[in-house]
């Protein structure tokens, strides 16, 4: 492409051209060339003829304006230096309206406040981290869905079109850093046609007006950081917005003028004596850049640069640009390379932004991409090792005599026949990653089955109040969730959901919509946001409608395979096979966690089938089941392989939590804690005075507890608004409830903690806390008729014990405590009285273990017998010493008929009889 003659390009465009003053001359002009539009700042509008007849556009450096009813009044709302830029920039952007404000982002604040809650915005998957970080603000707090999509290809949005709900289209492109390429003219055609009302925005940072006018194309709006090219110097921070619609222009200039965040007069004056250069500086910076792309290439790096042969999409954008621009990147392979060729160059200024007239280098994810999280930059296939190269207008010979010498110093390249040459065994990070995410220990065998459980939990003091900043106290339950997973060998995978409706489904990994997934390395956290993209293909592609399914079936599927699809190994050769087969001795949706431990099971078995977790290495004389003097629990740790300080209870703890937003969209992260960790916690939310965090109640004791399910669903969305308008309309009587449960909390984690307190008293005081803390949630509103029933039950004579509701929500479950003296058979009388009134009693502990993994090694486990023989230990222990003592159990023990078929009130005790289980 011709980049350096413009000589037909106001012909082309129909741009204006200023005419002189006099109007003797007879015959009419030849529009004029985009360079010499730069350069002559005209306005027609006489009002701003400057009465000295500067040849520069004055600052009008003023805060007011004196007079009534004149043009300008406040400079916040306009100042004659700013108009003077605002038709300038329209002049050379195809545009009728135009604005400048304080910086790019400052453009993209203005744009996205168009926006209402409820609307989704659909944006690129490579963009600069400063507009992921605002559109997740947008998402967190104003209630927009944004999607993140490769539009590189016009149809892949049109799934994610839907009229009436799509407001805006958010366009980089080139993108930044990898210069990918977007058809703004096809995305603009089949956005109007799909959602006539969907506003499509352009970033056209990269390539300036000089290069590329989205609006011509069909563009509603176009934005520039003008820091970049059009000042061009780096000395000014500044945005400009374009569009030739009158409503957008309004309803921008109506935030504008609000906001305050127009450009000043002085910046104003800046920018302008910037773009008369930028014709003359785009010319020679993207000439040099070329010729800088053609070195990297030739060298055999990855190069992304629009004008390199073979570009993707390269002729997409020779159609709308008129350039190839001054920004180019390329992948070295290794991310430390990369760091020690940016830090040898001398002559490239290490810098997050471009579009200066000196050549800058940088690599974004560490530098102006940070800001978006590992996890999403990998899914979004942004490289850690890439560099962005910013060519400036220095000597093109001096620019690459640096560049070669910083790759020569770093040892990228070598010298042989008196050229440059890469080195070829230069190390390959990606290659080195990947193959670490392979399990490579016998103990990890995917082919192994592995069973897991994890308890649910009760809250115990401050139910509601936590909501609003009161700490709560939580405490594992000896109620659990079991999972077991069971190799399969035909590239499926399948769940069967026994406590929900018996549910069994089954998929073809390979049909898994595994185009929309990335999954997170090893060692690496996902991010704090769940992936949108990904949860809307598997419940577009991979799940049928929730209605067609048992309740909570829905939403137990797309968190399993939502947790697949980010922990599972990139190779599809690698991805687990397997059946995983839940069972729970938990109530479902009765506020007792039954989620969580799900959630926990999930993380738990697919960290193992992955090798991200394992269990320890036996010492050679470890002792048998049997011996007398064998350790009570054995601690799960990871493996050696990898440097992460963070041990394997946490890493289950984090993937939990993930599970967990996926089935309850923001949960506060109590539940999965205390699934994975037991014992109890107190936890107080972030946002109040009091100081907020999860904090373990140390000597926690044992508890035993009656749980009642009323086996009536609470609405906890409906129950938590509830209390909320109450303290809206009573905000002192409210107060004084949460002060009141406040103290009570503060009372119980004292005395559950004093090491001196007698059980007696403990246990009278935790019942007198009980019935005070119940009293004032009665108060709040926030019990029900069959809760009060159970609480008038188990206080009457002859029993006389403390209940109160539990669960965040209210739950449907209550909790009494039951005093270490109390008469058997006074509880199975109560349990039978419960059981007649149509309740589900259990019995049970709080305060016991976390998750638990079923020790695979052959000394820990009792002998597998068919499914009519009894369960028994082994007849003969295996000696200490041999190597069978070490060795694990084989991938023939199978599980999961005797799973499947054990009976629900047998489960629990045969599920702890298979062996020694190993706690976290």
């Amino acid at each position: 492409m011709d980049t350096s003659n413009k000589a037909q390009f106001a012909t082309r465009y129909d741009l204006p051209t200023p005419e002189p003053d006099s109007p003797s001359l007879s015959r009419s002009r030849k529009p004029y060339a985009f360079s010499t539009l730069c350069a002559t700042v005209e306005n027609p509008d006489s009002s701003h003829k400057d009465q000295h007849g500067s040849s520069s556009v004055p600052i009008y450096q003023t805060a007011t304006f004196k007079g009534v009813g004149g043009e300008y009044d406040y400079s916040r709302s306009g100042n004659p230096t700013r108009t003077h830029l605002e038709h300038h920039i329209a002049k050379i952007s195809s545009a009728q309206h135009a604005f400048a404000v304080s910086s790019g982002m400052a453009a993209l604040d203005i744009i996205t406040r168009l926006l209402k809650p409820g609307s989704e915005v659909i944006a690129g998957d490579d963009i600069y981290g400063g507009t992921n970080r605002l559109l997740t603000y947008i998402r967190t707090h104003m209630g927009v869905t944004v999607h993140h999509i490769d539009t590189t290809k016009t149809e892949s949005i049109i799934p994610y079109l839907k009229p009436g709900k799509t407001a805006m289209v958010l366009l980089e492109t080139p993108t930044n850093p990898l210069l990918k390429i977007i058809d703004i003219a096809s995305i603009s055609a089949t956005v109007k046609e799909r959602c006539e009302d969907a506003v499509v925005v352009v970033d056209n940072t990269m390539m300036s007006p000089y290069l590329q006018r989205p609006l011509e194309h069909g563009a509603d709006i176009v934005y520039d950081s003008a820091t970049k090219y059009l000042s061009g110097h780096h000395d000014l921070m500044a945005g400009v917005i374009t569009c030739n619609r009158d409503d957008l222009a309004q309803q921008m200039a109506f935030i504008i003028n609000s906001v305050g965040n127009a450009l000043t007069p002085f910046d104003s004056f800046l920018l302008l004596r910037g773009i008369k250069t930028l014709a003359v500086r785009m010319d020679r910076q993207q000439s040099s850049a070329m010729l800088v792309a053609q070195m990297l290439s030739k060298l055999g790096f990855v190069t992304h640069y629009p004008g390199l042969p073979g570009h993707p999409n390269k002729e997409v954008h020779e159609r709308v640009a008129d350039g190839y621009g001054a920004v180019l990147s390329f992948e070295t392979g290794d991310k430390e390379l990369s760091e020690r060729i940016v830090g040898a160059t001398r002559l490239w200024g290490i810098s997050v932004s471009f579009g200066c007239v000196n050549s800058l280098i940088s690599m974004p994810c560490v530098m102006s991409h940070a800001s978006i999280d590992p996890a999403t930059r990998a899914e979004r296939g942004l490289p850690e090792d890439v560099i962005r190269l910013c060519v400036g207008i220095e000597d093109p010979s001096d620019l690459l005599d640096d560049l070669q010498h910083a790759l020569l110093e770093a040892g990228a390249i070598t010298i042989a026949a008196n050229d440059f040459v890469r080195i070829p065994n230069a190390v390959n990070k990606a290659v080195e990653k990947l193959a670490d995410m392979q399990p490579r220990d016998d103990n990890l065998d995917r082919n192994r089955e592995w069973f897991v459980s994890a308890p649910g939990k009760v809250i115990l003091f401050g139910e509601h109040a936590v909501v609003h900043g009161v700490t709560a106290v939580a405490a594992s339950v000896d109620l659990r969730c079991y999972a077991l997973s069971s190799p399969r060998n035909d590239k499926k995978i399948s769940v069967r959901l026994t406590n929900v409706g018996d549910h069994y489904h089954e998929w073809n990994i390979d049909d898994l919509p595994w185009d929309a997934a990335s999954p997170v390395p090893p060692g690496e956290a996902h991010a704090d946001t769940l992936d949108q993209h990904l949860l809307d293909a598997i419940v577009q592609r991979s799940l049928p409608p929730a209605d067609d399914l048992p309740p909570k079936t829905h939403g137990a599927l797309l968190a399993f395979l939502y947790m697949y699809m980010s922990i599972s190994h990139t190779g599809p050769d690698q991805r687990p096979s397997f059946h995983f087969q839940v069972r729970s001795t938990l109530p479902v949706g009765a506020g007792l966690g039954s989620s969580a431990a799900y959630s926990t099971c999930i993380a738990t078995v697919l960290l193992l089938l992955n090798a991200r977790i394992g269990v320890p290495p036996l010492p050679a004389r470890s002792r048998s089941p049997a011996a007398p003097d064998d350790p009570g629990h054995i601690h799960v740790s990871h493996q050696g392989r990898r440097a992460i300080a963070k041990d394997s209870a946490e890493e289950v703890n984090r993937w939990a939590f993930v599970s967990e937003k996926v089935l309850h969209g923001n949960p506060s992260g109590v539940d999965n804690s205390v699934s994975v960790f037991g014992g109890a916690l107190a936890y107080t939310r972030p946002g109040f005075a009091r100081k907020s965090g999860m904090d373990a109640i140390q000597g926690f004791k044992s508890l035993k507890f009656l749980l009642v399910d009323s086996k009536i669903p609470r609405d906890t969305k409906k129950i938590v608004a509830g209390v909320a308008a109450k303290k809206m309309e009573e905000p002192e009587v409210v107060q004084k409830l949460l002060d009141a449960i406040q103290s009570i909390v503060d009372e119980a984690r004292r005395a559950l903690a004093d090491p001196e307190l007698s059980r007696a008293d403990l246990l009278l005081a935790l019942s007198k806390l009980i019935d005070e803390n119940h009293a004032h949630l009665i108060s709040l509103g926030v019990s029900h008729e069959a809760l009060e029933a159970i609480r008038r039950k188990t206080a009457a004579q002859p029993y006389e014990l403390s209940t109160k509701l539990t669960g965040a929500g209210g739950g449907g479950c209550a909790v009494t405590l039951v005093p270490d003296d109390f008469r058997p058979e006074h509880l199975q009388e109560l349990i039978a009285a419960l059981i007649a009134d149509d309740f589900q009693p259990y019995v049970t502990a709080v305060g016991g273990s976390g998750a638990g993994i079923l020790s695979p090694y052959k000394v820990h486990r009792n002998v597998v017998h068919k499914k009519e023989d009894p369960i028994t230990p082994p007849e003969t222990p295996t000696p200490e010493d041999s190597a069978e003592h070490l060795a694990f159990i084989g991938s023939d023990s199978q599980l999961t008929s005797e799973f499947s078929s054990t009976p629900h009130e047998d489960f629990a005790h045969w599920a702890e009889s298979q062996g020694r289980w190993m706690y976290v």
